[in-house]
């Protein structure tokens, strides 16, 4: 066999199958540069891919957010509320109610007390000579020492009383009355008369027959709705 292979290669058999060979090859290359009649389609580009609707696919579910720690709640401090009493309805006359400026009391004069206000007991009375009550409050002062209103009020009477002498007699608020005795025979005032505290109504005299034993001095009582009430007292407020 390779006897027979070598003397065909060799001589005439060699070049017969060049030629063979060339010819092929020159063939190839016509199809491949002319490729027959038809031209040379582009290769079209895969088709994209189609996905199918996933049915029934699998989400998976977002992890929940890591827990903060809340601050504490303060309790807040209990709120006091005030509760505010309801006052009764007071039923009103609509009359406006005036201020009334509080009492004024003054001394009607100064000086040493000659016979004190007793009437629970019995004094010695030097001018009569006997034992008996004492109304009011004698006060030692010269003839013609002014006398003055203890307080406000209105002049209830004037007059030359026959054991006290010349007396004014002034009403109050309260039910109070002053009254001024032993005084100068003419007064400075009048029945009528509107007087405020401290105004002069006249001036020591020696006028009251019933106590003439006794230095020069002033009379002076007061009474409540009637009734003897100690000069001291009132005129302390």
């Amino acid at each position: 066999m390779e006897h027979k292979l070598k003397s065909v290669l060799s001589g005439t058999g060699f070049y017969l199958l060049l030629a063979v060979c060339l010819l092929a090859a020159a063939v190839s290359g016509w199809f491949l540069l002319f490729g027959g009649d038809k031209p040379v389609q582009e290769e079209a580009a895969p088709p994209a891919a189609v996905s199918a609707p996933v049915q029934n696919a699998y989400v998976p579910e977002p992890e929940p957010a890591p827990e903060e720690d809340e601050p504490p709640v303060e309790a807040s401090a209990p709120v006091e509320v005030e509760i505010v009493p309801t006052m009764p309805e007071v039923e009103t006359s609509g009359t406006p109610v005036m201020a009334e400026p509080p009492r004024l009391v003054v001394e009607p004069l100064k000086g040493e007390v000659l016979m004190a206000f007793s009437v629970d007991q019995l004094v010695y009375s030097p001018t009569l000579a006997d034992w008996r009550t004492h109304d009011g409050v004698d006060i030692s002062a010269k003839p013609g020492t002014t006398v003055l209103a203890a307080t406000a009020g209105t002049v209830a009477s004037v007059e030359d009383h026959p054991l006290m002498g010349t007396t004014v007699v002034i009403d109050h608020d309260g039910g109070y009355t002053t009254t001024y005795a032993n005084l100068q025979a003419k007064p400075t005032v009048e029945p009528g008369d509107t007087v405020t505290a401290g105004q002069i109504i006249g001036a020591v005299g020696t006028t009251a027959s019933a106590e003439a034993a006794q230095s020069p001095h002033l009379h002076f009582s007061v009474t409540q709705d009637g009734e003897a009430v100690d000069p001291s007292a009132f005129l302390k407020g």
